[in-house]
Order: structure tokens, then sequence, then C-alpha cells
């Protein structure tokens, strides 16, 4: 099933996401619905916040950075071509490596793209969806991915880790997506629009 997306400006953003455990009811439908809800908005992450319910967990599939590389190689991008995985309650242990900067852009913030710097290196322990604790290594644009995913159920936006000089040229641009004045190609819910489009 195809979830409405939280758009900019919704509360459930700004907070830090509650840990769950293996008895959280419908999980594996939940994970399920979330792919969908991904594939269908074209994202390569989605966590549980953008749909509402904050609940630390989050997915990512990287196959389309890593198609998009291929035409223009580039060596952070190795190893996302079947990088498909879900995090539960998941810890970054450890960030390292140089700063380096992409125009990140996210499902709940339509047509804003803006240059964030991250480490290019995160150590992280989380749950698999079996429920197996897993303790692994990313670098590249799949430590981007997972750093972004995981800022979301810190209650961290893109848009927090920009200069305050940027953040004020795209107040504008912010306001009418949280009251829904953009043109989207997927179903989204916008807190301020006074009649919600389904």
């Amino acid at each position: 099933m195809i979830l409405p997306i939280v758009a900019y400006g919704d509360p459930i953003l700004k907070k830090e996401a509650a840990e769950i455990d293996r008895n959280y009811e419908g999980l594996n439908d939940l994970i399920d619905n979330m792919f969908e809800t991904m594939y269908e908005a074209s994202g390569v992450g989605l966590a549980a916040p953008q749909i509402g319910k904050s609940i630390r967990l989050f997915i990512v599939d990287g196959s389309p950075f890593a198609e998009d590389a291929e035409e223009e190689p580039d060596p952070r991008a190795d190893g996302l071509l079947g990088f498909k995985k879900v995090f539960i309650n998941p810890i970054i242990e450890e960030e390292t490596g140089e700063e380096w900067a992409f125009k990140e852009g996210c499902l709940s913030i339509p047509e804003i793209r803006e240059e964030v710097y991250r480490k290019e290196r995160i150590l992280i322990t989380y749950y698999d969806q079996n429920w197996e604790l897993q303790e692994e290594t990313y670098d590249g644009f799949a430590a981007r991915i997972i750093q972004h995913e995981y800022d979301h159920v810190e209650g961290v936006l893109f848009t927090d880790r920009i200069s305050p000089l940027k953040k004020r040229l795209i107040t504008k641009r912010l306001a009418n997506i949280s009251k829904g004045e953009i043109k989207v190609d997927y179903r989204m819910k916008f807190p301020l629009r006074k009649k919600q489009r389904s």
C-alpha cells in the first residue's frame, strides 16, 4: 500500500523517534508499504517519521544512485547496486574521514536540493528485518544515504545542516511546501493545507 509522505513543517519530522521491539504490530507489512511508497516516489531512502510514525526505522535502496553514477563514474558510488536494507533501532557509533559536499534532496521537502557536508565513513549498529543485530561500516554514497535517513529518526532534516543564509533564501519555498502549494507526483500530507489531497 502506498502511504502519503509527510511534508516539511509537520512536527513529527522534528521529533526524536522511539525504539521498537520485535512485537511491534504489523512491522513486516509496514516495511513492505514503506518500500512501495519509496519506489513510487523515486526515492533511495525513507524513514518511518516521513510516513507519520515516530519510530526508529528506516529503509534504503541505493540502486538508482548507482545507476546514475555509471554514467559518470564516482568511486563513492561503489557497492550501491543491490544496496537494499532495513534498519531498525539504528545507532551510528562513529563517523570518520573527510567531510564532503553533495546536493541532497528529501521526499518530505520536494524540489529543494542543497549542499550538505557529511563525513565519508560510518560505523552503524542496527537490527535487520529478522531481528539480528548487525554492525557494519559504510562509506561514500551508501554512508550518506544512511546518514540522511538516520537524521530523520533523530528529528533532523537536511535543511537543518545548511547555513543560516541558505536557509533564509529558501524560507518561502519551505513555507509553500508546508501549505501544499507545490506540485508533486506522489501522495503527500501537508501540515498547513486546509483540505488534504489523498
